[in-house]
This record gives C-alpha cells, sequence and structure tokens, in this order.
C-alpha cells in the first residue's frame, strides 16, 4: 500500500507543472471578475455550463425547471479553478466535490462559495490522489486536459470514478489549424480574451482520443462545438468541433 501511494504521489507530481501551476495561481482572484479583462472566457463558460446542465438532466430524466433537481446526484469538477462550473452544479442541489492543483483557485473557490452559501466539498488534490472506493454520478473533466503531461492516464483516473449509470463530462480543444489560429493566436495574442502561453497547441485533444481514452464501458450520448457571435460576444452551441468541443459519455450498466 505505501508503494502504491509514493507511485501515485509522483505520477501526481509529473503531471501538472509547477509552470501550468503557477500560470493558474495569477489568474485565480481575476477569472470570476465580470469587469475585468477575462469577461470573454466568462461568458464562455456560462454558455459551455449551460450546456452540461442540460444534459445531466436529459441524462438522469430530471427537470431543469426544478432548483433542487440533482438533490441526489454525487459530482465532481476535475480541475475546478474558481468553482464556476461547481457552484452552477451546487446550485441545482447537488453534493458536489471540486478539485485543483492550485491551492490558491481553490482558497478562491471556497471563498466565494462561503459568501454564496454553497456547500461546496473543494480539495487542494489531483484526480489520481483520490481513492477508488468513492464513486460520482457525473465526473465533469473541462478544459483541464490540454493542460497536463499525461493525458490518457488522467482520462483514465476520471473513468475510473463513474459509477455505473454515471455520466462523464469532457470538453477541451481539438488539435487543428482553426483552434491554433483561434486559441492561441487570436485569444491569447491578438485580442487578449486569454493569458498568452495559456495552452500549447500540441497538447490538444483529437475528439477520437478521447472516445479511446474512455474506453469501450462508456458510449458516447452527445458531442457539440462551441462558436463566438463576434458581434454580441456571446458564445453557443454548434455542429463544428474544430475548435472548442464537448463529449458527454454513458457508463453502461454491467
Amino acid at each position: 500500500m505505501l508503494n502504491k501511494r509514493k507511485r501515485r504521489n509522483a505520477r501526481s507530481s509529473e503531471n501538472f507543472s509547477a509552470e501550468e501551476i503557477a500560470r493558474f495561481d495569477k489568474v485565480a482572484e481575476t477569472c470570476r471578475d465580470p469587469e475585468g479583462e477575462y469577461t470573454t472566457a466568462l461568458e464562455f463558460n456560462r454558455a459551455r455550463t449551460a450546456i452540461m446542465l442540460h444534459e445531466i438532466c436529459h441524462h438522469f430524466g430530471r427537470s431543469h425547471d426544478k432548483d433542487n433537481a440533482f438533490h441526489d446526484l454525487n459530482i465532481l469538477d476535475v480541475g475546478c479553478g474558481g468553482g464556476l462550473i461547481s457552484e452552477a452544479v451546487a446550485t441545482k442541489g447537488a453534493h458536489v466535490t471540486g478539485i485543483d492543483a492550485s491551492n490558491i483557485s481553490i482558497e478562491v473557490a471556497r471563498r466565494h462559495a462561503e459568501h454564496e452559501g454553497l456547500a461546496i466539498d473543494y480539495k487542494h488534490c489531483l484526480v489520481e490522489e483520490l481513492d477508488n472506493a468513492q464513486k460520482f454520478d457525473v465526473v465533469i473533466n473541462a478544459e483541464v486536459v490540454q493542460h497536463v503531461a499525461d493525458q490518457a492516464d488522467m482520462i483514465k483516473d476520471c473513468v475510473r470514478l463513474v459509477r455505473p449509470g454515471g455520466m462523464l463530462i469532457l470538453a477541451t480543444i481539438n488539435r487543428t489549424l482553426t483552434s491554433y489560429l483561434v486559441t492561441i493566436v487570436g485569444a491569447e495574442f491578438v485580442m487578449g480574451y486569454l493569458p498568452k502561453g495559456t495552452h500549447s497547441w500540441r497538447k490538444f485533444v483529437k475528439p477520437r482520443q478521447l472516445d479511446k481514452w474512455v474506453g469501450r464501458d462508456f458510449y458516447k450520448t452527445f458531442k457539440c462545438g462551441m462558436t463566438m457571435n463576434p458581434f454580441n460576444k456571446k458564445w453557443r452551441r454548434s455542429k463544428g468541433m474544430r475548435v472548442n468541443y464537448m463529449q458527454c459519455y454513458h457508463y453502461a450498466e454491467k
């Protein structure tokens, strides 16, 4: 058991580089500011989270209009950052666990949840550190896999934490020429929607790679892309998945 724990801790320390964590530490305090420099990213998250909530309702046969629709669901938000997604699902009554490699982000998330009166279990840890005994109805991994060294292992760790009958939600960036031009050249260097150096194109993930890492015990129930209206800066779902995209999977009962 001790050797297993040592191997797990060693892998944890290697998967997120100190540089990546420092980058997220730097923006932790400002990423939630609706009047700040990252308002476009906030609007993107709002639109994407609305799609996630809709898909969770659809998966479990819940009414989106009910305030307490997720009251009996345990949901894990991997790489929760400042808690934007965690809070959205918690307001629907879910029991939420949010984890992140950045301790500063976790502290920001905790303070904001307390201010909003939300009981969210925030932990400063990585997904590979969570025990197999704890299973979740929904595991969400949004915009995280493109920041880690061992991407396949991260996805497999998310997979092992989904209970039979549960769902896995993955959101990331496709590795295409379009994504390089839009996400790195456009969003980081031209428009300043994101801090420079946020992404590495080589770490972007093609949809079929996610399917392979998730494995055959899960089947895909939903997929979509995200596009922004350049005039009003509003995001919406789209069929095109050449840049940002989301895929939902169902863990079939055995």
